[in-house]
């Protein structure tokens, strides 16, 4: 993957994933913006890379996406990576809990990536990328939330794809399963809160949802994306890519 001369963004990408996606695109010579609301771990992560730069984003908020991208111009490559997750019982999940995870990991894509192609209008390539999940293509209990704001992400996808098919952009979704990350590890410590059972057995129950009974590594979703941004991967768009060792 060579795509020195490109520019690219990765919301979320102070940590976990969305770090790890940011510093595969500046390796492969990418300009690369990592945005997020928290500026302390965007500046410790930029400060390893002479090909990673900083930028505060609230991607919840409209205004806020838009100056992003006044400050950054126009990037090929857009990754939507930012998302928050919560789990509670479908009964007792309150309306906040439900609008936050809304909020974060569909309106937030939407913003992002609907800014990201409006600054893309005319170009002859582009990539844009929503990091979904799982969650996206199937259901799982206590995250009904989640998995509905999921769903929207793909749906919102496959709209977009077909809307830019006759252009040079690509749109499409990432579904990793359960990831080995900071993400995870927060679920995992919320099932032992929860149930009372042991941090190890709360991260085997995640690892036996894959058939394959392990958690995905960060590397292989950076590969499908390094797949989506290389030469070969026109006429890939408007697919929803589950990595999950054939969980979906």
């Amino acid at each position: 993957m060579d795509l020195t001369g490109k520019s690219a963004l990765v919301t979320g990408g102070g940590s976990g994933l969305g770090a790890d996606l940011a510093r595969a695109l500046a390796d492969a010579g990418a300009r690369t913006w990592i945005a997020g609301r928290r500026a302390e771990p965007l500046h410790a992560l930029a400060a390893t890379h002479e090909n990673l730069h900083a930028v505060e984003c609230d991607v919840t908020d409209e205004t806020s996406v838009r100056a992003m991208f006044d400050f950054t111009g126009p990037c090929e490559i857009v990754i939507a990576n930012a998302g928050a997750s919560a789990s509670a019982p479908f009964s007792r999940t309150d309306l906040d809990t439900w609008r936050q995870m809304i909020d974060v990991n569909l309106t937030g894509a939407f913003l992002t990536l609907r800014e990201g192609a409006a600054r893309l209008k005319g170009a002859e390539w582009g990539r844009l990328i929503a990091v979904a999940s799982t969650a996206g293509l199937k259901g799982y209990p206590y995250v009904s939330a989640y998995a509905a704001a999921k769903h929207g992400v793909v749906g919102m996808v496959k709209s977009a794809a077909l809307e830019m098919a006759r252009t040079g952009i690509t749109v499409n979704a990432l579904c990793p399963g359960f990831l080995d990350t900071e993400m995870t590890d927060r679920s995992v410590a919320n099932i032992a809160e929860k149930t009372g059972m042991s941090a190890e057995d709360a991260r085997a129950q995640l690892e036996r949802m894959n058939p394959q009974r392990r958690l995905i590594r960060p590397e292989e979703v950076r590969a499908a994306m390094a797949w989506l941004c290389g030469p070969g991967s026109e006429g890939i768009t408007g697919q929803a890519i589950a990595i999950a060792g054939g969980e979906v």
